[in-house]
């Protein structure tokens, strides 16, 4: 944008030099001219004294529109060389502008890798964490199955024995019921056995 606003007054005024330039080369052309035309009509006249009068002349028109030809060239080298500076100012604040936005961009792009970067230290920290409260908890729920087995064995176990103890106590209950039954004979027995020598003593 500054190059552009910087430009626009240059513009103009290379215009007005062309114009300029155009101008005196007009000037110079028409001075060989009037010279050639002088020289050719003293020649005509045959007269020497014209002529050497008309040499003359054309030699001063001819020294006049050299000296403005130069003059011309001088300027259009002078404009060239203004306009090569220009030119190399315009490159060189262009060189400015991209090297700061470049670096601009640079810092930009090392602040945005610096929080990538550690953003991934976070999360490697909150994985290598992770990873190791699911190994913990592997570990814990292994030690949870091996007791949940053990007490799983240990209830077969006493089930197996509870099984047992039941039918002990059913044997025994029977036995009881056997011995009560035995018992209420013994004692119907000496029951009856203890009537009969009454009975035999009366």
């Amino acid at each position: 944008m500054p190059s552009s606003i910087s430009r626009a007054p240059s513009t103009r005024a290379p215009a007005a030099r062309r114009r300029q330039r155009s101008t005196r080369l007009t000037v110079a052309a028409g001075l060989i001219a009037i010279s050639a035309l002088v020289v050719l009509g003293a020649v005509l006249s045959g007269s020497w004294l014209f002529v050497t009068l008309a040499a003359g002349l054309g030699v001063v028109l001819g020294a006049a529109a050299t000296r403005i030809t130069h003059s011309e060239l001088m300027d259009a080298r002078r404009e060239a060389a203004r306009d090569r500076a220009e030119q190399a100012q315009a490159y060189r604040d262009l060189t400015v502008t991209r090297t700061a936005e470049q670096a601009a961009h640079t810092a930009t792009m090392q602040a945005r890798i610096a929080a990538h970067e550690h953003t991934i230290g976070e999360l490697e920290i909150a994985l290598t964490s992770a990873q190791k409260r699911a190994a913990e908890a592997t570990r814990k729920r292994g030690a949870e199955a091996r007791r949940a087995d053990v007490a799983e064995q240990e209830g077969r176990g006493l089930t197996v024995r509870l099984d047992e103890s039941e039918e002990r106590a059913a044997e025994a209950i029977v036995r009881v019921a056997e011995l009560e039954q035995e018992l209420d004979v013994l004692r119907a027995e000496l029951a009856a056995w203890q009537t009969t020598p009454a009975r035999r003593h009366a």
